[in-house]
């Protein structure tokens, strides 16, 4: 039972209550779930972060993208630079639950619910992912697979909060794509999901395909404890022009 409510407007402010034991709170759509449906008590203490300005950037850098952590599924889905260069990240937010989960549940809160089945996940493994944690001793940057440890279960300290994840910029000739095995349109969690990052070079490849593929990275969502890349996978694509036949050997 939740006995102190707090709403945050600045990060310090939510850092100040964090340290002191409260759950950061943004969208609340994995929380309240859980607790309705028995699996996790609400926390005793809980502080809204939804209000701070800072965490709600989407900005490209470099070529590579920052989000930050109060980013809606909904804003990725929108944004031009995602669709065009990191389309399995768009691809994936655009099925996460219902319209309104999308529109009020963000990518920090679904990278830290740690679930193995979560549709983005795959996408931000793929693109090589980096997550800010920071508490009142400062900032840490984690790749993202070693972020993860199990379900529901992260590296992060006690007192520590995601603020960002940036994902670099992918090299020309990169195509990507998420798929899913599901049974409904909506509020679905995915049965199983995979995530295709794929870069092609000049010249061609060893099959019928374009190619060469110089980069295969490949995940797969919900057949383990963490969203994981599979090596084999990716190494039967490589060097091929990726034709059906690298493909069903992938």
């Amino acid at each position: 039972m939740t006995r102190s409510f707090t709403s945050a407007s600045t990060l310090d402010d939510a850092m100040t209550a964090i340290a002191a034991g409260a759950r950061p709170v943004a969208g609340g759509t994995d929380l309240v779930v859980g607790a309705r449906q028995g699996k996790k008590p609400l926390p005793g203490a809980i502080v809204a972060i939804d209000r701070i300005e800072a965490l709600r950037g989407l900005e490209e850098r470099d070529g590579g993208l920052r989000l930050g952590a109060l980013v809606t599924h909904e804003a990725i889905v929108a944004d031009e630079t995602v669709r065009a260069r990191f389309t399995a990240l768009a691809d994936s937010s655009a099925i996460v639950g219902s319209h309104a989960t999308r529109a009020n549940g963000t990518i920090g809160g679904n990278v830290m619910n740690a679930s193995p089945a979560m549709d983005t996940g795959g996408a931000l493994l793929c693109f090589g992912a980096t997550v800010t944690l920071r508490s009142e001793a400062g900032e840490r940057e984690v790749p993202l697979g070693d972020l993860w440890t199990g379900p529901g279960a992260t590296t992060a300290a006690p007192g520590e909060l995601l603020v960002a994840i940036d994902l670099p910029a992918p090299p020309a000739g990169t195509g990507s794509a998420y798929v899913r095995l599901e049974y409904r349109r909506q509020m679905e969690i995915a049965v199983v999901g995979a995530t295709a990052v794929v870069t092609v070079g000049d010249g061609p490849g060893d099959d019928s395909g374009a190619g060469p593929v110089t980069d295969a990275r490949i995940a797969i969502t919900a057949l383990a404890p963490t969203i994981h890349r599979v090596a084999e996978a990716e190494q039967a694509l490589m060097g091929t022009g990726g034709g059906d036949d690298a493909v069903g050997a992938a």
